[in-house]
């Protein structure tokens, strides 16, 4: 059966392969990827490759490759749908197809229930004696009673029974019960109530179901904060606090605020801060960064000002940016996490705040006044050690334009002659670009000693398959791009077949309506091409990761194919007619 992309861009972006992929094969961190022995043939040297970022993987062995339904496939011996539902059971989302609910389809709508009813219950105890504590500290915390309907805040009783005994009555079986993680089971075996005593917070899916809770204490006892556990409805490590309401904010604005904790987020919207999310107990993730990319092109990182906040933030960084997402970080003064800094200012909280937004950096800013930090800016000692951090660890890494601007501002700071600076960082990041190339060479190498089966084109127009790919490769990145491609280089310009159809499928997709948000997915391909297929794509896809294809060289692969579509190739020279090679040679001899 086939399978909307909508269904399947979501079941693989709550399905990363680098926690799935250990279960088969022992993988090691390698630069942004991990490798290992292939799962699919016996080898002595690693050459199997995870790739989290697109969350794919190739063999540059057996040359098998693709998505994660296509690992699947392979580790399980399974065809696509069944993949397709393996994966969907794993995730706790129901497969949308006709037919008989099994059993763990039935398990998961169960458990959605219990999730709705022991919301209703929570809240409803709000509003009880048995709640009075937990009422009293949201108003504390300065939650309007508006505020607190709209999240759906609740507490759970001391007594430790009260939502079991509540379920039970409701017809829910111990079983799905603790199932749903709302329970657990004493050593004599009977069941009680997984929070007691705390402020809820429901989780909800980006549909509007509750998928879990957290629940936080109200005295000194520790931990502060439980939350539910992995359950056939809720991964922690897709999820993501408030999503299903900031997402209509940041379809406008196409920007997410980034904050620490349930009350950070929810002092947020209440504020006006709408787009405001929260990782769910965990450091981010690169899926829940995936997740976010699909709604939003920039990230604004406001983390608590605390060490521990500041090391998130650190941390956050490379893996939102490697999503594609521009990010930002504003830094809350006074060591306040962003709900302590809005009340701090009263009815100005909201203002103050957004003064802040204005004024964060980007993480480039970030990163120099972290470095900054470190340094006796007052002693020359100080300066030159600053220097030499900011213009290896930072400026490196830069395009020339950004470069030259904070170049300019570290001139500022420390007095030393701007040029001086910007030669410097010149020679830093031709050293930095020396050894990508010489890395990128030795992989290229390895997959270029390889003929491609998929697409045998290749191997007669070497020049023009380059170029296919180096297009290819940057429209799944940049699918906005698509409208202007086709308009100069259309379909029939490609010279090897299979380029020419991946292209043409990308152009489908790309421009239909509504267009797809974000970076391609392997996922948006999986039911029109084959396994060899796949793997071809994922490796043209990856190869360009480490060397991204930009404006400039997709303008030069365009000239590439015009020159190389108007030429013959061997046989068709040697088949043609006198008159055919007559013209032929005379639509040489214009071009040059």
């Amino acid at each position: 059966m086939a399978f909307s992309s909508d269904f399947l861009r979501e079941l693989e972006a709550r399905s990363p392969i680098e926690e799935i992929a250990p279960s088969y094969v022992q993988l090691k961190r390698s630069g942004r990827n991990l490798m290992g022995l292939c799962p699919f043939h016996n080898e002595k040297t690693p050459s199997f490759v995870v790739y989290p970022e697109s969350n794919s993987f190739y063999c540059f062995g057996c040359h098998k490759g693709g998505g994660i339904f296509q690992f699947i496939m392979e580790a399980e011996r399974l065809a696509f749908p069944d993949a397709v539902r393996w994966l969907a059971q794993r995730a706790g989302m129901t497969v949308p197809e006709d037919g008989a609910d099994d059993g763990m389809s039935r398990l998961r709508t169960r458990i959605l229930e219990i999730n709705r009813e022991a919301g209703r219950f929570y809240f409803g105890v709000l509003s009880t004696p048995a709640g009075a504590a937990g009422y009293r500290y949201l108003r504390e915390r300065g939650l309007s009673n508006r505020t607190i309907q709209r999240f759906g805040l609740g507490f759970a009783p001391e007594s430790g029974y009260a939502l079991v005994d509540h379920l039970r009555a409701k017809g829910y079986a111990p079983e799905e019960i603790t199932a749903a993680d709302m329970a657990r089971t004493s050593q004599r075996g009977r069941l009680y109530d997984r929070y007691r005593g705390r402020v809820m917070f429901p989780i909800f899916d980006l549909r509007g179901n509750v998928v879990a809770f957290g629940g936080r204490v109200l005295g000194d006892e520790k931990p502060k904060y439980i939350n539910t556990a992995d359950t056939p409805v809720y991964h922690k490590s897709s999820g993501l606090f408030a999503m299903n309401l900031a997402k209509e904010e940041a379809a406008r604005s196409r920007a997410l605020i980034l904050a620490e904790g349930y009350m950070d987020v929810i002092a947020l919207h209440q504020a006006g801060f709408s787009n405001a999310i929260a990782s769910l107990g965990t450091a981010l993730t690169e899926e829940q960064a995936r997740v976010i990319r699909r709604y939003a092109e920039e990230a604004v990182l406001c983390y608590d000002a605390d060490e521990a906040g500041q090391r998130a933030t650190q941390r956050a960084i490379p893996i939102l940016k490697g999503a594609g997402l521009r990010v930002r970080v504003v830094t809350v003064p006074g060591g306040k996490d962003p709900d302590g800094y809005i009340r701090s200012q009263g009815e100005n909280g909201p203002l103050r705040f957004r003064q802040l937004l204005e004024a964060g950096g980007n993480d480039t800013e970030y990163a120099l006044a972290k470095l900054k930090a470190r340094f006796d800016l007052d002693t020359e000692d100080g300066k030159a050690r600053y220097l030499r951090e900011a213009v290896n660890t930072v400026l490196a890494g830069l395009d020339g334009l950004e470069r030259d601007i904070y170049a300019g501002k570290l001139a500022g700071e420390t007095g030393v002659n701007r040029e001086s600076i910007l030669e410097t960082a010149r020679q830093a990041a031709l050293q930095r670009q020396r050894r990508e190339k010489r890395d990128f060479d030795r992989s290229l190498a390895q997959v270029e000693a390889l003929e491609s089966s998929v697409n045998p084109d290749k191997k007669g127009n070497p020049r023009a398959a380059q170029a296919e790919e180096g297009i290819l490769a940057y429209l799944f990145a940049h699918p906005e791009a698509s409208r202007e491609m086709a308009a100069a280089l259309p379909p029939e310009k490609f010279v090897t077949r299979w380029n020419r159809r991946v292209y043409e499928l990308l152009l489908g997709k790309t421009m239909a309506e509504p267009a797809p948000r974000g970076p391609m997915s392997l996922a948006d391909f999986a039911q029109e091409l084959s396994g060899g297929e796949l793997a071809e794509l994922t490796r043209v896809v990856n190869r360009r990761r480490e060397a991204p294809v930009s404006p400039g060289d997709v303008q030069a692969f365009r000239e590439i194919l015009l020159e190389e579509a108007g030429q013959a190739s061997a046989q068709e020279i040697r088949e043609a007619s006198p008159e055919q090679l007559r013209a032929y040679l005379e639509a040489l001899r214009k071009r040059k």
